[in-house]
């Protein structure tokens, strides 16, 4: 089997999109791959996988990366038995009706709140749709498979760290863009209780903003945390790359997050994978976590909730839940089997 994937970028080491080098690598077990990437950075995959490039690496703007874009799939969709589109719905609208000329199967994969125009024009196109929960693709669609994330179980597993750590207490991690949406700033109230109650404990956050509001939030952020004097108690890490965040994980005792999305967040899923202790506001895993995982937002219950949780045990089930409904390699079997078996 020869299996296209379109999808935004090839690189072991960034931050946000590196895991994808692990499902490249996994549906290579499968079939033989051919990628076209908008950017390609580092990757060490086999023998059986070519990358192609749409060169935005090399700073190709967006109407040579159109059109080279075409010549790829010209060249690459005759010799293909399916189509996988990661993400992004433009790559699915700039493929056109190409790839049903060619009679290949079509198969989308996202996992976001918005429901943009874009996305609704894509879904006409595809044949199938997967999204790891009903949060994550919010358009009313018989196309669409709730499947779970993608997540490599080996890889994000729980392990006794051997990092020396310079910093005492309970260690509270968090994993994801430095946005609003994620409610960073409760950090800061939340240390400051935990602070005055003589509470031993760091926080350290790990990854960067993207857009510019981003970028003002964050600055308000790290002000507000110099301002309140919690400089050595929240640090701000910076982004680490895929292949690097698992030790990060394996270095804390307690995973908080406290966003909006609404949808199950894959680094909570990571963290639970790692065996990690879990708090969270994001109303996808109500139904999942039990209540001494949840909280609301308010800076007081979020203290109360973490000390709670030191004391308690580890919860092996956590873990239980991502490895059966996660799992990458269940994942790419799914995949694989939307474009061999008859419709």
């Amino acid at each position: 089997m020869k299996l296209l994937i379109i999808t935004q970028k090839v690189d072991i080491n960034d931050d946000n999109l590196g895991f994808f080098h692990d499902w490249i690598k996994k549906f290579a077990e499968c079939a033989d791959v051919e990628v076209i990437a908008n950017c390609v950075g580092d990757y060490d995959l086999p023998s059986n996988v070519k990358v192609f490039s749409l060169g935005k690496e090399n700073g190709a703007g967006k109407f040579v990366r159109f059109f080279r874009y075409q010549w790829l799939l010209l060249k690459l969709l005759q010799k293909t038995d399916g189509i996988f589109f990661h993400m992004c719905p433009e790559y699915v609208l700039g493929a056109g009706l190409l790839p049903k000329v060619f009679e290949k199967k079509t198969l989308l994969w996202y996992a976001h709140k918005s429901a943009s125009r874009r996305l609704k024009f894509a879904e006409k196109l595809v044949n199938k749709i997967f999204t790891p929960s009903k949060e994550s693709f919010r358009l009313d669609s018989k196309k669409v498979e709730i499947t779970g994330h993608g997540i490599d179980i080996d890889k994000f597993k729980y392990q006794v760290s051997n990092i020396k750590h310079a910093d005492s207490g309970f260690k509270i991690i968090s994993v994801g863009r430095v946005a609003k949406v994620k409610n960073l700033h409760l950090f800061i109230e939340v240390a400051e209780i935990l602070k005055n109650k003589k509470y031993d404990f760091h926080i350290k956050i790990a990854g960067a903003p993207i857009l510019e509001t981003d970028r003002e939030y964050f600055k308000k952020i790290k002000e507000k945390i110099k301002e309140k004097n919690l400089d050595d108690i929240i640090k701000f890490v910076g982004p680490i790359s895929s292949k690097e965040i698992i030790y990060f994980y394996q270095s804390g005792d307690l995973f908080v997050n406290l966003s909006d999305t609404g949808s199950i967040d894959k680094a909570i899923v990571e963290a639970m994978s790692c065996g990690l202790k879990i708090l969270t506001s994001n109303d996808a895993f109500k139904n999942i976590l039990k209540e001494e995982n949840i909280t609301d937002k308010n800076p007081e219950n979020i203290s109360n909730k973490i000390i709670s949780l030191e004391k308690s045990a580890s919860d092996l089930s956590l873990r239980g839940y991502a490895v059966k409904n996660h799992n990458l390699d269940s994942l790419i079997i799914k995949i694989i089997q939307h474009f061999i078996k008859d419709e």
